[in-house]
Parts: C-alpha cells; structure tokens; sequence
C-alpha cells in the first residue's frame, strides 16, 4: 500500500499563507465589483489574477500540498478500481430496478391493505 501516514503541524508560516490566500479571494472580489466603471475584461483580469494567486499560495502551504498529496492518493486508487464490463453494467441495473418496482409493489399493497382493514373493518368510515 502507498498510503502514508502525514502529520501535518500548522506553523506560523502556513497561517500567515491561508490568511493571505483569503485576503486575496476578498480582495479579488472586492475588485471585481469596484471595477464595473472600468468594463468587463479589467473586471474578470482582477478576478481571475486575484483568485490565482490565492490559489498558487494556498498550495504551496503545508494544507495545500497535503490537498494534492490526497488527490495523487485518491487518482491512484482510481486506476486500481476494476470497473465492470457493460453487459455486467446492465444486468446489475437491470436487478436494482427490478427490485425498486418489486418492493414499490409490495409497499403499495401493503398500504391499501392496511387502509381497507383500518377505514373500512375497524373505523367503518367508508360507504
């Protein structure tokens, strides 16, 4: 197994990151909406430069690499997941609806016939 034990420590250093990624994200917003005088490509060119940026030094703080560090992980145990052929696709899809409509059918029995023993034996409310 490839999977490692990582224990992370949040150092100064790393808040100081995630702190400045967020201070990007707001100001990146922030330009977005005061620069609607100034037309659409300066209102998405600050946009997109701010929300880069937050992303660039979010990942390059110890939670970033360890977000990529599990998307390796999960990708490669994605390659090892043997997916079934389209026949076996089929036929299990087959049996699943199969038994929706079984089970729907034996619910829908099983109400009407409670209704018709309580209303109609026990209560006497219908005619």
């Amino acid at each position: 197994m490839a999977t490692s034990q990582i224990e992370t420590v949040s150092t100064a250093a790393d808040k100081a990151k995630i702190a400045v990624a967020i201070a990007l994200v707001v100001l990146a917003l922030a330009a977005f909406y005061l620069l609607a005088k100034q037309g659409q490509v300066a209102q998405w060119g600050a946009l997109l430069a701010g929300l880069g940026g937050a992303v660039v030094v979010f990942f390059t703080s110890e939670p970033g690499k360890a977000l990529v560090a599990f998307g390796r992980d999960s990708w490669r145990e994605v390659k090892k997941v043997v997916w079934p052929a389209r026949k076996e696709a089929v036929q299990m899809t087959a049996y699943v609806f199969g038994f929706v409509l079984v089970m729907a059918l034996f619910l829908w029995l099983t109400d009407k016939t409670l209704e018709w023993v309580i209303f109609d034996l026990v209560l006497g409310w219908r005619k």
